[in-house]
C-alpha cells in the first residue's frame, strides 16, 4: 500500500501539537545513518549537578504500548473489530495491528470512514519504507548468510511472518473492509507485514511500566556503545531522554543511546540491520536438534518447553564458554535415570512430567546440569555433553568456512560489509570454541570414572562419550 507523506520539516509542528519537547536538540538527517538527534548548542552535564539534563520529553499518551493499543480500540470501532478478530495473542501482535491501521489511515489511497486518526497516523509516514534488517533483504543478499548463525534464524522468521499474514487474512474474512484490502484487492501484502515487523523490531524498547513499547521521536535516536544519553519512564508515564552525567556534547554533534551492550553481533544485525564494531560482546547462538536415534527425543523437546539453543560466548579474556541446558537432556537416557510420566489431573487434563532418579524436575529443565552433579557418573555425562557440543561446533565451522559467496544479483555494499564482518566474528568464536572443547574432551577422557565406565561398557556407537574416546585414539 502506498505510504503517506510526512517530512522532517513537518516534525516540529507535530511535536508542538502533541506535547513532545526537545531541549537544545533537534532531529536531523545524518549522512550514512538516516535520521538522528544532534545538539543545537554545546551541552554539558556536570557530575555534581543534582538534576540530570533533560533533552527530550514524550508524553504518556503518545507511547504505543498494550495500554495505548487498548485506548485506541475504545475510540475506533473498526480497530476494535480487527483487534478482537486477529489480536490478543501478544503485545507485539497487537502493536503490529495498530501500525497496520496507521498504514491504511495515512495512505493517499485511503478513502475514509474507518475510524479516527491519531498522532501516530501522521508520524507513521515519517518512518522509513526500507529497514536494513535481514528480513527485508533481497534473495542475493540473504544468500550471503549461508553458514552463519543468522541463516536459520532469518529463514524461520520469514516463515513465521508469512504464516502470521496468512492467519490474519483468514481471521478477517468476515470483516468486509479488511477482507477486501488483504484478500480481494491485495492492497496490503505480506511485504507490508514484514515491514511492520521490521519497524517494531528495530524501534521497540522495554519500559519499566509500559513494558514493550514504541516511543515516537525517541525511536529516531541512533545507537552507540559509547552513548552520551539514556532514557527512563517517570512517575507520570512520560519518557525522558537525559544526557549522561559527566558528558559533553559539542554543537551539531550526534547524541546517541545504547540499544543493548549484551546483544551478540547476529542479534544486532537481525534486529537493527547493523553490527556495532565497538561492542565487547562476542557470542553466537545456534539452534539445537535432538539426536536422530533418541527414542525420547519428542518427550525431551516437549518437557524442555522452549526452543533449545547453544550459546557460545567469549569472556573478558577472550576465552569462549558454552551454555546449552538441553544438551544434558540430549545425552541422558532411561538407563541413566531419566524418565517421563504422564500425569492426569482430576479435570481430565494430562501433563508430561520429567524425572531424574525419581525426583520430579519438570519445573526446572534448565538446571539439569546442576541436578546431575551429585551422580557418580556426572563426569561421563559431562563428556557426552561436551562431545555433542564439539561435533556441533565442528560442523558449523565447516559450513561457515566452506560456504561460497554468491556474486550474482544486486547486493548493497553496506549489506555485504555487515555479513563479511559477521562471518569473520563467528569464524573466530567457533575456532576458539573448538580448541577449548577439544581440550575439555581430552581432560575428561583422563578422568578415572570415565576410564572405568568406558572399559566396562565396551564399544557403543550410540554413546557420544565412546565416540570421543575413539576420536582420541585416532588422534594419538
Amino acid at each position: 500500500m502506498r505510504r503517506g507523506s510526512f517530512s522532517l520539516t513537518d516534525l516540529p509542528a507535530w511535536c508542538a501539537l502533541n506535547d513532545v519537547n526537545f531541549v537544545d536538540v533537534k532531529v536531523a538527517n545524518i549522512s550514512g545513518r538516516g535520521y538522528g538527534l544532534i545538539a543545537e548548542k554545546g551541552l554539558v552535564n556536570e557530575d555534581d549537578k543534582p538534576e540530570p539534563l533533560i533533552l527530550l520529553t514524550v508524553s504518556k499518551e503518545l507511547i504505543l504500548s498494550a495500554e495505548g493499543v487498548e485506548e485506541y480500540a475504545k475510540e475506533s470501532k473498526t480497530f476494535r473489530q480487527l483487534l478482537d478478530a486477529a489480536g490478543h495473542q501478544s503485545i507485539r501482535g497487537d502493536i503490529l495491528l495498530f501500525l497496520l491501521v496507521q498504514l491504511v489511515l495515512s495512505s493517499p489511497d485511503y478513502e475514509g470512514g474507518q475510524g479516527p486518526s491519531t498522532p501516530w497516523t501522521q508520524y507513521f509516514s515519517l518512518l522509513p519504507e526500507v529497514i536494513p534488517t535481514p528480513t527485508m533483504w533481497s534473495e542475493p543478499e540473504l544468500s550471503l548468510l549461508r553458514g552463519t548463525s543468522l541463516e536459520p534464524a532469518v529463514s524461520a522468521k520469514l516463515n513465521t511472518l508469512t504464516k502470521e499474514f496468512d492467519n490474519l487474512r483468514a481471521k478477517v474474512v468476515e470483516l468486509p473492509f479488511w477482507n477486501e484490502l488483504l484478500s480481494i484487492d491485495e492492497a496490503i501484502t505480506v511485504g507490508d507485514w514484514i515491514l511492520l515487523d521490521a519497524l517494531y523490531r528495530s524501534r521497540s524498547l522495554g519500559l519499566p511500566k509500559s513494558k514493550e513499547s514504541m516511543v515516537p521521536c525517541l525511536d529516531l535516536v541512533n545507537h552507540s556503545s559509547q552513548a552520551a544519553a539514556y532514557f527512563e519512564e517517570n512517575n507520570k508515564g512520560e519518557v525522558i531522554l537525559h544526557l549522561r552525567k559527566g558528558n559533553t556534547v559539542a554543537r551539531d554533534e550526534e547524541i546517541t543511546i545504547d540499544y543493548g551492550h549484551d546483544k551478540s553481533p547476529a542479534e544486532m544485525l537481525f534486529s537493527y540491520g547493523f553490527i556495532d564494531p565497538d561492542s565487547v560482546t562476542r557470542s553466537l547462538v545456534l539452534p539445537l536438534e535432538p539426536l536422530d536415534d533418541d527414542p525420547l527425543a519428542a518427550a525431551k523437546l516437549h518437557a524442555f518447553g522452549t526452543s533449545p539453543k547453544l550459546r557460545l560466548e567469549e569472556d573478558e579474556r577472550g576465552i569462549p564458554h558454552w551454555t546449552a541446558p538441553f544438551v544434558y537432556l540430549m545425552c541422558l537416557n532411561e538407563e541413566d535415570g531419566l524418565h517421563f510420566r504422564v500425569l492426569q489431573e482430576t479435570d481430565g487434563s494430562r501433563h508430561l512430567k520429567i524425572f531424574w532418579q525419581d525426583v520430579d524436575i519438570t519445573d526446572e529443565p534448565n538446571t539439569i546440569r546442576d541436578v546431575i552433579q551429585s551422580h557418580e557418573l556426572h563426569q561421563v555425562f559431562e563428556l557426552r555433553a561436551t562431545t555433542i557440543v564439539l561435533n556441533i561446533v565442528q560442523q558449523k565451522l565447516e559450513e561457515l568456512t566452506g560456504a561460497k559467496e554468491n556474486m550474482q544479483g544486486l547486493v548493497r555494499a553496506e549489506t555485504r560489509q555487515a555479513v563479511s564482518y559477521l562471518r569473520s566474528l563467528e569464524t573466530g568464536i567457533l575456532e576458539k570454541s573448538l580448541r577449548v572443547l577439544e581440550e575439555q574432551t581430552s581432560q575428561l577422557l583422563q578422568d578415572e570414572t570415565v576410564i572405568g565406565y568406558l572399559q566396562a561398557a565396551g564399544p557403543d556407537e550410540n554413546d557420544p562419550s565412546a565416540e570421543a574416546a575413539n576420536d582420541e585414539d585416532d588422534f594419538s
